[in-house]
């Protein structure tokens, strides 16, 4: 047979919705030597990172780990872990992601009921209430940032409503982690999930996660197995604690790459970097106002890191999209559902959170339009 020519990807700059530009330090991590997975050394990595996580996560939690897979590994771990066949769960739905999660949710034979709010607004706490007041729920489940539109969920309210109510808060932290606070403890969250290579400036293949003590006891107590053998905590949680139990082969070079992204992260310091992200996402509404481009959600909801801006009268989305590939190395996000041909998503995460990117970008548009 030919051999495949080597491979020449394009140098793109990466302002989509993910994944986003990697820090050339994490790169660099990627080369280093592969080594064995139960090795001392790996170990002491592992438990480096664990540590790096929960600052993230803001957390005291015990089990904060990456597992192996994307951010929708990180999704379908918490739910098949939690969830039995026949347990009533509760998801915000006001996105591609809200959507995913009654998916995976029904996969595992729940009982799915919904909040819905319209796509590219938040979810509201009322809606919760009105719920709660119908019945009981072991899990409540809802989006931080929801990457298909742009909207940043206020928690506060709504996790207080769960607590009162005795279930337990699965939040999806994907777009998030790093690009603004996630109060994993302050907010009583029992289980979140999160990915690489957004605001953690990583390429996608680990999704980190973390446990309270409430969800690990909910797990403990199921009468059936975890429907996932390869997502299954109560396995994994074994390999990365003391007892060092072999599971699978774990992505050795991708926990190089997350272990060196958490270590940029931290030596910004996580005020930082929320401030970071939110300050170019400023500058990015007004350059995009000056080329008489709004955004297409209100101020103060807003996702700092994931932009949905309104695609202005007159202009070909596709062509547009297509064009600053062709001629400028950029990429940006079209919109997803109701939302396709009337918003595009700009991505400023992680080592992409930059006001030159944001003005790369700009001159662009202002040449194309």
């Amino acid at each position: 047979m030919e051999i495949a020519p080597k491979i020449n990807p394009p140098l793109r700059t990466l302002l989509g919705p993910g994944p986003s530009p990697v820090n050339p330090r994490v790169l660099q991590n990627l080369s280093l030597p592969v080594i064995g997975h139960l090795d001392p050394a790996f170990l002491k990595i592992m438990d480096e990172s664990m540590a790096m996580l929960r600052e993230l996560f803001q957390t005291k939690n015990r089990l904060a780990l990456p597992m192996s897979g994307t951010g929708t590994a990180g999704m379908e771990t918490c739910f098949v872990n939690l969830l039995e066949p026949g347990d009533p769960v509760l998801i915000g739905v006001n996105g591609v992601f809200g959507t995913r999660m009654v998916d995976v949710a029904q996969r595992c034979g729940a009982q799915v009921d919904t909040v819905e709010a319209e796509w590219g607004t938040a979810l509201d706490p009322a809606q919760f209430r009105v719920a709660f007041g119908k019945k009981s729920f072991k899990v409540v489940a809802v989006v931080h940032a929801e990457t298909s539109t742009g909207v940043l969920q206020p928690l506060d309210e709504i996790a207080r409503l769960v607590h009162e109510h005795d279930g337990l808060l699965l939040v999806d932290t994907v777009t998030s982690l790093g690009g603004a606070p996630v109060k994993v403890d302050e907010l009583g969250i029992d289980a979140c999930y999160s990915c690489t290579q957004k605001c953690l400036g990583c390429p996608p293949g680990l999704s980190p996660v973390t446990f309270s003590e409430r969800a690990i006891e909910a797990v403990r107590k199921r009468k059936t197995k975890v429907q996932s053998w390869y997502l299954d905590l109560s396995m994994i949680e074994k390999y990365w604690g003391s007892e060092r139990v072999y599971h699978h082969t774990a992505p050795i070079s991708m926990n190089y790459a997350l272990h060196e992204a958490l270590r940029v992260v931290l030596e910004e310091g996580l005020e930082a970097s929320w401030r970071r992200h939110r300050q170019v996402h400023e500058v990015l509404i007004r350059e995009m106002r000056k080329l008489e481009i709004e955004p297409a959600v209100t101020e103060s909801i807003r996702a700092p890191m994931i932009n949905a801006i309104r695609i202005p009268e007159g202009a070909d989305d596709a062509k547009v999209r297509q064009r600053l590939y062709d001629d400028f190395n950029i990429e940006i996000g079209a919109g997803l559902g109701p939302l396709k041909g009337k918003i595009w998503r700009v991505g400023l995460m992680g080592h992409g959170a930059r006001v030159e990117n944001v003005e790369l970008l700009a001159n662009a548009l202002k040449r194309l339009m």
